[in-house]
């Protein structure tokens, strides 16, 4: 089965939002085994919508169409697949039924625009839309299902979920099985995990791929067909040892979630003192229900005198060794877990640029520390050349690595080779 998307819209053309439904789309139908073979994205033009959904439907079996099903004037998908089919829009009674039920139901007047959201190609059959006014649809075009779905982030997701799926694999029974495993690695650049693991020898079927998404690089390993399902345990295994503290993951997609998941699963408490990476830490953490459950606090500290009076950490500190130091960021992260006697705490203090370094401490300078118990476990590292925002991105990285390998009794501190230890 050839699976193909097309992206609609001037804003995701142009560059003024970045298309996450194409991302996330292709991810999700990569977890059912299903890989995307093209995608093309197009502007609001309707000679072009026509154009593209006839030249694609000759090659592909079905086609995922994103935006294009809202009330406006430029919204014109259902239009342009009327015409690249040749028939009239016609109105969907059901469809204009639940429109002016769901602005009922809100008190809201309901705009006269809506009502273009109930016009269908006439041989198209609706699609549910369970939260939202933008009618789905599936149309047959030569060899392919065009399959509408709204541009709205929920929607369209609930739908791939309820809809799209489903339909695809009781349409395409025949799709042969397969399976991926994604492995989640953190202080090795692509090339280097690349040079790692090309020699080794793969199974027929068996292939491996990556992805980076910094500051981790993803290691995908997709198998297809029965026969390479069942030597893919084999084959992760053998990955894991030739990796070994590269891979900080085989079940989540940032380390957050890892260390979310750990967590709770220990029903251990966490408390954060942040300067450099300013609430970055917790806001990773709360993307995640259930952490209220762990997280007892979350202080940015980014002054001197905020670390001492509301961390306790002692002035002399700061002015023998600098907010940037082992010393300081191990009082940090002790004066965090003493608030309310956490089972750990971490602490960040560093120079993310693009200004503030010095020839001692240079931009890209991290301390970053873990307290559990009477045990302070520290270390000083250098992100060099890297953006401000990666800098934030890639010391939380290192503090929840730290973190994870304290919950699963392992050592703390380890060598990454794409990152400066400095102390």
């Amino acid at each position: 089965m050839k699976l193909e998307m097309i992206c609609t819209g001037e804003e995701v053309l142009s560059g003024q939002i970045v298309d996450t439904n194409a991302a996330w789309f292709a991810n999700i139908m990569m977890d059912n085994g299903i890989e995307l073979t093209q995608r093309v994205t197009v502007g609001d033009r309707l000679e072009d919508l026509v154009r593209v959904f006839i030249e694609r439907s000759h090659h592909a079996d079905v086609i995922l169409v994103n935006g294009g099903l809202g009330p406006t004037s430029d919204d014109l998908s259902s239009l342009a697949m009327a015409q690249a089919i040749g028939e009239p829009l016609v109105e969907n009674s059901l469809w204009r039924a639940r429109i002016e039920a769901w602005f009922s139901q809100r008190s809201y007047p309901m705009p006269e625009s809506n009502l273009k959201q109930a016009m269908l190609p006439k041989s198209a059959i609706m699609v549910d839309n369970p939260v939202g006014t933008a009618c789905g649809f599936r149309v047959k075009l030569n060899r392919a299902w065009l399959f509408f779905t709204p541009g709205v982030p929920f929607e369209f997701k609930q739908m791939v979920k309820e809809q799209f799926i489903p339909f695809v694999k009781s349409e395409f029974a025949a799709i042969e099985s397969s399976k991926v495993i994604k492995l989640l690695t953190l202080g090795r650049g692509e090339s280097s995990l690349a040079d790692i693991l090309e020699p080794l020898p793969l199974p027929a079927g068996v292939s491996i791929g990556y992805r980076s998404s910094m500051p981790y690089i993803e290691i995908k390993l997709f198998a297809r067909g029965d026969a390479a399902i069942n030597t893919l345990d084999t084959v992760v295994f053998s990955v894991k040892q030739l990796l070994g503290d590269a891979i900080v993951s085989d079940c989540a997609a940032m380390l957050a979630e890892e260390v979310h998941n750990h967590l709770i699963g220990n029903s251990k408490t966490l408390a954060l003192a942040e300067s450099c990476t300013g609430g970055l830490l917790a806001s990773q953490l709360v993307a995640f229900a259930g952490s209220s459950a762990y997280l007892h606090h979350s202080l940015v500290t980014y002054s001197n005198e905020s670390k001492v009076k509301v961390l306790g950490v002692n002035s002399q500190l700061l002015d023998d060794f600098g907010a940037v130091s082992l010393e300081t960021v191990a009082a940090m992260a002790q004066g965090a877990r003493t608030l309310l006697d956490s089972d750990y705490a971490l602490a960040t203090s560093g120079i993310a640029g693009p200004d503030g370094g010095s020839e001692l401490k240079p931009v890209g300078t991290v301390a970053i520390a873990l307290a559990c118990g009477d045990v302070t476990y520290q270390q000083m590292v250098k992100f060099p050349s890297r953006s401000r925002d990666l800098v934030r991105q890639m010391a939380c990285a290192v503090a929840y690595d730290m973190l994870r390998r304290a919950l699963k009794g392992q050592e703390v501190l380890v060598t990454y080779p794409s990152i400066q230890r400095l102390a």
